[in-house]
């Protein structure tokens, strides 16, 4: 298979690595990226040879440079701020690049559509990175929904606490208008991964909404999920506390964990494979997600009133 064309949008991110080691993984070559920082000596373990601009119009420059000879750019891969995706995925599509974007694809429902046209006006796709639906587990507990009774309703918690320091909300994270809010940046994919498996969303309840937790209850075609997002290193249970670690991950199903803590650092990779080969998940498929988000973020919170978290409580 010939070898394709990659540059990436935020290098510098923390997310970016994953889509370096992907594009290396898959036998592909990165050839140009971008940052406005430059601590990125990380890709000199990967792609040398890959030239780094600080700012976007020399980039612009050299990729529409490169489109005149035979190193035609492929894909752009975005790992920009949130509220950047939109610009940079049209970026991409109008150098006739295809655009493999990290989550959220967008911000806004709205923008979804916009994308569609651009897809149709300009002929390349637009693909979200939603790793959680090639996690073995995920897959198998699909399966698993999809061949059990069709009129049960299933009760779900989530519990996803990913401790944060002070930077966070200094940084463009702690910015709704950049990020989305918590439920956003650290919650989309779970809420893809729900209406994946549980189908769309019925109803939308949000109980605690702060800059650095929330909670709250939706009613899902098959289940009733009780969620909880949060930041603050006090919410990590005790237990998990005295062994050292600042994250929990929790998803209960009818009150059985659901052990899927290993098997993320290849997800990228295997995303990258899929939409190579023109299977990734193209824009509609974000869609209930960016729906349910921008629902919450908008929302009124109702307190802790009607099916809540217990870990909102404490709050």
């Amino acid at each position: 298979m010939t070898k394709k064309n990659f540059t990436l949008i935020g290098i510098a991110g923390y997310i970016a690595i994953r889509h370096v080691k992907a594009i290396m993984e898959t036998g592909n070559n990165l050839v140009a990226a971008l940052d406005k920082f430059d601590s990125v000596g990380f890709v000199d373990a990967y792609f040398p040879d890959a030239d780094f601009f600080v700012e976007f119009e020399r980039f612009d420059r050299h990729i529409a440079m490169l489109n005149r000879t035979d190193r035609q750019i492929d894909y752009v891969s975005i790992c920009s701020p949130n509220y950047l995706h939109d610009s940079h995925i049209r970026f991409a599509l109008r150098n006739g690049a295809d655009a493999i974007c990290e989550k959220p694809l967008v911000l806004n429902p709205w923008n979804i559509d916009a994308l569609l046209d651009y897809e149709k006006e300009t002929g390349k796709k637009v693909y979200n990175i939603l790793q959680l639906r090639h996690h073995p587990s995920i897959i198998a507990l699909k399966k698993k929904i999809e061949d059990g009774p069709k009129d049960k309703i299933y009760d779900i918690d989530l519990s996803y606490i990913t401790s944060r320091g002070k930077w966070y909300h200094y940084s463009w994270k702690g910015d709704e208008h950049k990020s989305g809010g918590i439920a956003t940046n650290i919650g989309v994919h779970f809420f893809d991964m729900l209406t994946w498996i549980f189908g769309e969303v019925r109803e939308n309840t949000v109980h605690l909404l702060k800059d650095n937790k929330s909670a709250g209850f939706l009613q899902l075609e098959k289940a009733r999920v009780r969620w909880f997002l949060s930041i603050d290193y006090n919410d990590v249970p005790g237990s998990v506390r005295q062994k050292g670690q600042r994250t929990y991950r929790s998803i209960t199903v009818d009150g059985e964990e659901m052990e899927f803590s290993d098997g993320f650092t290849d997800l990228h990779t295997v995303s990258y494979q899929e939409i190579i080969v023109g299977k990734g998940f193209g824009v509609e498929c974000a869609r209930n997600s960016i729906d349910t988000v921008y629902n919450i973020r908008n929302a009124e919170q109702k307190g802790l009133k009607g099916d809540y978290h217990p870990f909102a409580k404490k709050q």
